[in-house]
């Protein structure tokens, strides 16, 4: 590429981003580290507001900084000998803060980056794809970067974004809209239509070589169309026309580093236990549930039990990777079920989820969470519902009973 070339794609993508409306302050914002040591990596699914954290975040400090987003269709030729032409336009700049933005796209990056802080200069860098993030920070950036991840709005987002009141309208809103801010502005679902093919075929299909991309948009088809369900690789290959189980788990890992899907392990103290045991899959956003599904029924209740997931996680994991997150779900040898343990090798709390208690499934859903508090030698316990609120005392434990839109905000 030319110096000219990259000045301009520079120069344009500075401008845009400052004319782009500054949106409601994100609650990632206050912990956000300003650091001059270590790279600030953001890393999330797209469309959920990474650009958009830290512009806010760069302003908030009032430092001139250099700008560059490395997913432009302008950079199809940037190779890793163009670095020297963007060290040329930073220098112009005379900034000492870095933003680069989508920064998996480009090659050697990471070297890049690691140049530029033994230099001085502060970095924040976005990315969508946690497998290449991952990577490449643990092979060249160890000890010299500091990772959070973004989502979608949470509740208390939405509500700020919207103006609604906390409450149990404005949490049926958010089940049904979900957090993607692009969305929420229009509530025209092409955007997240858009959304879900451009993950699908630009970063999946062609980044990973696949031809056929029809049994990879059928399998996410099928995932989101029965969300915090337990799954059987064996049983998709017939649904989604391949024929090997390994090929429905790579697709799936795929999905999961595009921050698509989240995947749940059952609780057991033994690693070779935990990687034998069904998982369950978590969609990113209960949005693209409710607009991408084929024939979702209404089942709200595991519209519910995702957006709690979602919840938990993105609390669990603004302090660590994703594998200090420390969540799973819970099978006791008695044949209860509890939804959620949360940290179970540090201070362990059990959460049961469910749309509302009836005489149908008030046992169920109770024994099934005393059975994982008497594993873990609690005595208090959480079952998270629509609209609920009450306390049940039994067996000398102590079970709260939270709405949703109270537990989560």
């Amino acid at each position: 590429m030319k110096l000219s070339e990259i000045q301009d794609v520079s120069t344009t993508q500075k401008l845009a981003l400052d004319k782009q409306e500054q949106g409601v302050r994100r609650n990632l914002l206050a912990k956000l580290p300003n650091i001059q040591s270590h790279a600030l990596v953001v890393s999330g699914i797209r469309r959920c507001g990474k650009s958009t954290l830290l512009h806010q975040f760069v302003k908030k400090l009032r430092r001139p900084f250099f700008y560059f987003n490395f997913d432009d269709i302008r950079l199809a030729s940037f190779s890793h000998r163009d670095f020297k032409l963007i060290d040329r336009a930073i220098a112009d700049s005379g900034a000492q803060f870095i933003f680069f933005d989508e920064i998996q796209s480009a090659e050697r990056w990471e070297l890049y980056v690691r140049q530029k802080l033994d230099e001085g200069f502060q970095l924040a860098i976005t990315g969508s794809n946690a497998s290449l993030l991952s990577r490449e920070l643990g092979s060249r950036l160890t000890g010299r970067h500091i990772s959070r991840e973004l989502f979608p709005f949470s509740y208390n987002e939405f509500c700020t974004f919207a103006g609604l009141s906390i409450g149990a309208k404005s949490f049926s809103d958010y089940l049904e809209k979900g957090g993607f801010p692009e969305y929420l502005k229009t509530e025209n679902t092409d955007v997240l239509a858009q959304l879900q093919s451009d993950i699908l075929y630009r970063d999946i299909a062609v980044r990973y070589g696949i031809r056929d991309a029809a049994p990879l948009r059928r399998l996410f088809v099928y995932l989101i169309s029965n969300p915090s369900q337990l799954f059987s690789p064996s049983r998709l290959t017939n649904v989604i026309g391949v024929k090997s189980p390994t090929t429905v788990l790579e697709y799936i890992s795929f999905f999961e580093a595009a921050y698509l899907i989240y995947l749940l392990p059952c609780f057991a103290w033994s690693v070779k236990a935990q990687s034998l045991a069904p998982k369950k899959v978590y969609i990113a956003d209960t949005g693209l549930i409710k607009t991408g599904a084929v024939s979702f029924s209404a089942n709200y209740g595991a519209l519910l039990e995702n957006c709690v997931f979602n919840s938990l996680r993105s609390k669990a994991g603004v302090f660590g990777s994703y594998a200090e997150r420390d969540i799973y779900y819970f099978t006791g040898k008695n044949g209860g079920e509890c939804d959620f343990i949360v940290s179970p090798q540090g201070k362990p709390f059990c959460v049961q989820v469910c749309w509302e208690l009836t005489n149908d499934n008030q046992d169920r859903e109770i024994n099934g969470l005393l059975e994982a508090m008497d594993f873990f030698e609690l005595n208090r316990g959480t079952i998270i519902t629509y609209d609920t609120e009450d306390i049940i005392q039994t067996k000398r434990k102590k079970i709260e009973v939270f709405p949703a839109w109270k537990y989560i905000k």
